[in-house]
Parts: structure tokens; C-alpha cells; sequence
């Protein structure tokens, strides 16, 4: 709509450069490689509940809330740039979108594209005190699991700390194999699959949410197994070179499969307490 296009060029001229740091620094680590799919899956579902916002907002009044949005989100987005800080000048941008959505649909513009600008907070580098502070007991956890299993399983393996001593290779748990943001990805995967499928029902909606970080952090451990079995097998030349981006894939299919299989198990768990039997009536 012409009404749209000098805010479409506006947001252009002010995040490109933003989108072209973030392709070639931040998310070209892999630890931040999950940044390009979320900004795409975002994109898709501001376009595909553009129509759907502008039906329910088309008598809504503007909101003068989206001026302190718009104050805040442009603080940001100066901090960001001038100062080279990834956090505020990726962030901005959910700012600046949800101000824009307040004056020019008001509130229940904003609400319609909630989900949408809430799921672009998932593409955002955090700081990494903080990734740091909760990657560490992850990484711990993950390790201590990983020996217990393929121990329990036969295979000669010992661990301290983070590092899996597997017949005669050492593997480092990485970052990027149970950090915290290998558990933001999965987390944003299953609250898209979640918003995707609408279930009728909030309890179950509720439950699988939640289930959301133990199946993450499963499928974490089965991939850890998997690039430790790959070098007991084949080496370390294969544990580090194109099967370690293939056990990658297998994180993101493992947590796809289970969050598949959970959902449709909970229907079956939960259906007395979504409908509970109703007395006979004498």
C-alpha cells in the first residue's frame, strides 16, 4: 500500500547496513548461525498475518504509546551504531516496529503482529557474560549424560569437566554444541510450531511449551553422541569436518521429531483434563 512504502523505504535505509553487519560478523559464527533463520521465519509471519492485522485494526484508533516506543527504539538504534553495540542496534529494530504498528494501527494493530516482533527477539546477540554464566552448568550437564549413556552403552569413555575422553580422542563440548543459544534456537522452533498450529486447547499449548526445554536439551545430548561416536568410529578428522555440520542437522531434526511426538501424545494424557467425565446422571 503507497501509505506503507516511505516507512518500508525508511526501515531499508536504517537497517541494511545492520543486516549486512550481522551477515558477515555476528552470524557468521556458529554459535549465532541460527540468526538468518529466524529473521526469515519472522519476515514470513509478518507477511503472513499482514492481512489478518490490517482487518482487525481498520477502525482501531492510533496509540500514543508508540511515541515512547519510538523515543526508546531510536536511542537505541544511535547507541547501537555510533557505538558498535549488536544488542542495541539489533534490538532497536523490534522497537521501532512495534512504535510504528501503535501509530499507525493502534493497539490492536500491535497485537495482531505480536507474536511475529516477539519471535525477532530470538535472532538477537545476547551479551556474553550472560551466555557465558548458563552455557557452562549446560555444558556440564550435557557432558555428564553424554558419559553416562555411552558408558552404560560399552564404549570406553571417561569425562572431566566438559572434555569426553572416548578410547583414544579427546572431544571438547563446544559452545556451540550446548550453550545457550543452541537452547534459544530449539526454543524458538518449538514456539513456532507452536503459534503455527493454533491448538485449541491452553493447557496443551501450556504443557508442550514448557516440555520445550527438556526435549531440547535431549536432543543436545543425542547430538553430542553422535559427534563422539563419529570420532570413536572415524576419527577426528570426521568428528570435525563435514559430519560435524551434518550432526548439526541432526540436533534441529531430532527436536522436530520429539516436539512432532510429544504433541501428539499430549491430546491422549490430557484429555480427561481438558474434558473430565461427566457424572451419570440416576
Amino acid at each position: 500500500m503507497p501509505e506503507w512504502l516511505p516507512i518500508v523505504i525508511g526501515m531499508l535505509a536504517m537497517y541494511l547496513p545492520t543486516l549486512y553487519g550481522l551477515c558477515t560478523d555476528t552470524w557468521a559464527n556458529e554459535e549465532q548461525a541460527h540468526g538468518p533463520i529466524i529473521l526469515a521465519l519472522s519476515v514470513w509471519l509478518l507477511y503472513r498475518e499482514w492481512p489478518e492485522m490490517m482487518r482487525r485494526s481498520e477502525t482501531a484508533a492510533p496509540s500514543a504509546w508508540g511515541w515512547p516506543l519510538l523515543v526508546v527504539g531510536a536511542l537505541l538504534y544511535i547507541l547501537g551504531r555510533s557505538q558498535h553495540v549488536v544488542l542495541a542496534d539489533a534490538g532497536s529494530v523490534v522497537w521501532v516496529l512495534s512504535a510504528i504498528l501503535l501509530l499507525k494501527r493502534g493497539v490492536a494493530g500491535w497485537r495482531a503482529l505480536g507474536f511475529a516482533l516477539f519471535f525477532m527477539l530470538f535472532m538477537i546477540p545476547l551479551p556474553e557474560t550472560l551466555v557465558t554464566a548458563v552455557t557452562i552448568p549446560m555444558k556440564l550437564a550435557v557432558s555428564y549424560v553424554t558419559e553416562h549413556i555411552l558408558f552404560w552403552l560399552g564404549y570406553p569413555i571417561a569425562r572431566s569437566g566438559v572434555v569426553l575422553q572416548i578410547g583414544p580422542y579427546q572431544l571438547l563440548v563446544a559452545d556451540a554444541c550446548a550453550g545457550l543459544h543452541t537452547l534459544l534456537t530449539l526454543e524458538a522452533l518449538g514456539l513456532f510450531y507452536l503459534h503455527v498450529m493454533r491448538h485449541v486447547s491452553p493447557l496443551r499449548n501450556t504443557v508442550l511449551a514448557i516440555l520445550i526445554v527438556p526435549i531440547s536439551f535431549t536432543a543436545n545430548v543425542i547430538r553430542v553422541m553422535v559427534l563422539t561416536l563419529i570420532t570413536y568410529y572415524f576419527g577426528d578428522a570426521a568428528g570435525q569436518g563435514f559430519l560435524h555440520g551434518f550432526a548439526g542437522m541432526v540436533l534441529f531434526v531430532t527436536a522436530l521429531s520429539l516436539i512432532l511426538a510429544v504433541d501428539s501424545v499430549l491430546p491422549l494424557l490430557l484429555k480427561n483434563i481438558d474434558n473430565p467425565p461427566r457424572e451419570a446422571k440416576v
